[in-house]
């Protein structure tokens, strides 16, 4: 799992809290991730959350692993919250389809950029040997750069199916 720096000690036995942390790390607006105390008031003042109470205590004790069992209405607020499907928090998912998650949370970041967003844009409705031009162009400038292949946390899976996000493609845009 590609868990961020945010992961305290005691989350290391916790998938939840290693998921959690991951979210808050990785799916944040532009600037500075959200704080435990943020999602948790957005959740327990938000109806579309099913009326679930949070606090900031117990998300931060969901974080580092002291709590590893909240009820299905905290986990559904939670994985609405970060738009992600509940199986992922709940480990219900096989390793390749969390992975998916994961890859499709890396390409919502990625598309927070403004230059990346128009580069992909302008690339739609170009025939497939032109985006396979683009692409090796990007991969040569890359090489120039002395940077890595492919961006960090992509595995190579930069491309396409049409499949959207993991709700579709949507996401929340609170802060």
């Amino acid at each position: 799992m590609a868990v961020g720096g945010d992961r305290s000690p005691d989350a290391a036995g916790s998938p939840l809290a290693e998921r959690l942390n991951y979210l808050f790390t990785t799916m944040h607006p532009p600037g500075a991730p959200y704080t435990n105390a943020h999602v948790a008031e957005e959740i327990s003042g938000g109806e579309e959350y099913g009326g679930v109470s949070l606090t900031e205590q117990y998300l931060s004790m969901l974080r580092n692993g002291r709590r590893t069992n909240p009820s299905p209405d905290v986990l559904r607020a939670l994985a609405k919250f970060f738009a992600v499907p509940v199986g992922y928090l709940l480990g219900d998912l096989s390793p390749s389809q969390a992975e998916r998650v994961e890859e499709e949370v890396r390409f919502l970041v990625a598309m927070r950029d403004k230059r990346v967003r128009s580069i992909a844009l302008r690339s739609v409705g170009l025939p497939p040997e032109v985006q396979d031009s683009l692409t090796t162009i990007i991969s040569q400038f890359r090489q120039q750069m002395n940077l890595p292949p492919e961006p960090p946390g992509t595995n190579g899976a930069g491309e396409a199916d049409g499949s959207g996000g993991p709700d579709g493609g949507a996401t929340n845009g609170r802060r």
